[in-house]
């Protein structure tokens, strides 16, 4: 009876211990909630847009080459390289939470040689050796939640940790195209003006001929070198900008700035994106941000760490044992030794700390309070994002029509200007001004051409779309050998 009377207090004790270790201090986390827009300021439709499929969207752009570049962007770029280190670390971190769960053993052995005297009762000295080996174990209940606390919070660090990697190849992907786009533009604008001031120069040769004849003017001829010469001035600006555009490029795919010199050299027209892209509706930004994403996960982290810091103004009970064996031979212990053991609890109740833990909780909860605000600024930012792309992308639409129809005005009216001026029927004035605007609409019309089109990559951002391909973040960049015991170099 007195044996079933002790184990049914211990499974009464067991019990309890299971109720209270269900417990939790602090605030739960509940998603939070925002006022946004039905929709877009340009949906003038009054159905509901579906969601946008954001899949590839540079695929729009018609570019094998960009294609392959942001490819092998994603595989080799450094900043994603790191984001996948963070991830590994988060995981890492939420497995170190997740041990403080369970009971933590230890094994211990020792083994001494000692020596004695007994002089006062006539004996001599005599020598022995001791040989010990036990266990020793410990367990923190976690009665009001401060390691379950934990596991949350980490939980939501690794959630978090894998939308920053999201959002990294994001803005990747995005610069990777617009810098294409732009030595595109480059390489079309140095191309133009090569072009141009060919022309001109046969202009001013015509001049030139025209003035040995005694039918142009010094001045004639003068203007017109000095306008060739203006437009091949423009050539090396442009090739600065490009060489810029190709070493970022090289760069962004984790390369050398010149690796990719070789593949763009040839040139190809710039990017035009296929249009409409989908925006859906503002709730979409939501769940397709990534950055926006991050921003709510943080935020859940840090409400579970308000209970991390709550927890610690409760008692903390944790259970604490250890067995042990001691013998004169080796081959004695666990059978002709002494063994000894102990278990119990320890209770640990924070009595005065001078407002140190309370404190603690106030600063979690200004933590919170910080990164509540955070999320609330990240959805605002992508909303406005959307809004000032979709804006960017209708007007510079509206602008290349206008600077296409003033580009073919203006060659037709330089073509008709250095007709007449070649049968003298028109001044020299008329085909300098003819020809300089004719460049000027043409090289801005190339400009809004690059415009456009990193505005469409602009909107593909804002809009959250990003790679949308498996990722591997398991793997690590540096792979060490001969970790285990070794000799250390260097002593």
């Amino acid at each position: 009876m007195k044996a079933f009377a002790r184990a049914a207090r211990v499974l009464v004790l067991l019990a309890v211990i299971a109720l209270l270790a269900g417990c939790a201090v602090g605030p739960d986390y509940q998603s939070s909630s925002i006022a946004l827009p039905m929709r877009w300021s340009d949906d003038k439709s009054a159905q509901p847009q579906p969601a946008p499929v954001l899949a590839q969207w540079w695929r729009r752009l018609n570019d094998p080459l960009l294609d392959r570049l942001i490819e092998e962007a994603v595989q080799g770029n450094l900043d994603v390289a790191a984001a996948k280190a963070r991830i590994r670390e988060a995981r890492a971190s939420r497995r170190q939470a997740v041990g403080a769960l369970f009971p933590q053993i230890t094994g211990s052995g020792s083994a001494t040689a000692n020596q004695s005297s007994a002089a006062s009762a006539g004996v001599g000295a005599s020598s022995f050796n001791q040989f010990q080996s036990g266990f020793d174990a410990s367990w923190e209940l976690d009665l009001f939640g401060a390691n379950r606390r934990a596991v949350e919070a980490a939980t939501y660090n690794v959630d978090a940790s894998e939308d920053d990697l999201r959002a990294t190849m994001l803005t990747l992907i995005g610069d990777v195209a617009s810098y294409y786009i732009e030595a595109r533009g480059d390489q079309a604008r140095v191309a133009l003006a090569r072009r141009t001031a060919a022309s001109q120069r046969a202009t001013a040769a015509l001049t030139q001929n025209k003035f040995n004849a005694g039918s142009a003017s010094a001045v004639d001829t003068a203007k017109a070198v000095a306008q060739a010469a203006s437009t091949e001035a423009t050539i090396p600006t442009s090739e600065t900008s490009y060489k810029e555009a190709v070493h970022r490029l090289g760069v962004l795919l984790g390369r050398e700035p010149v690796a990719l010199a070789s593949r763009l050299a040839r040139a190809t027209p710039i990017p035009a994106p296929r249009l409409p892209l989908p925006k859906g509706i503002p709730a979409d930004v939501l769940t397709l941000r990534p950055d926006v994403r991050k921003a709510e996960r943080q935020l859940a982290q840090y409400t579970a760490k308000i209970g991390q810091a709550e927890a610690a103004l409760y008692p903390d009970v944790s259970l604490s044992g250890s067995v042990s064996t001691t013998a004169l031979k080796l081959g004695d212990l666990g059978k002709s030794s002494t063994i000894g053991w102990s278990v119990g609890p320890t209770l640990s109740v924070p009595i005065f700390n001078a407002g140190k833990l309370r404190a603690a909780v106030e600063v979690a909860q200004a933590q919170r309070d910080q990164y509540h605000v955070a999320w609330r600024s990240a959805v605002l930012t992508a909303l406005e994002d959307v809004e000032n792309s979709t804006v960017a992308l209708a007007q510079e639409r509206i602008r290349i029509r206008s600077l296409a129809e003033a580009a073919q005005r203006y060659g037709e009216a330089a073509r008709l200007s250095r007709s007449l001026y070649e049968s003298g029927s028109s001044s020299f004035l008329d085909v300098l001004d003819a020809e300089r605007s004719q460049f000027s609409a043409e090289d801005a019309l190339l400009q809004s051409r690059v415009t456009m089109a990193k505005n469409y990559v602009a909107l593909a951002k804002a809009l959250g779309g990003g790679w949308d391909g498996a990722i591997d973040a398991s793997r690590p960049e540096v792979v060490d050998a001969d970790t285990g015991p070794h000799l250390a170099r260097g002593l």
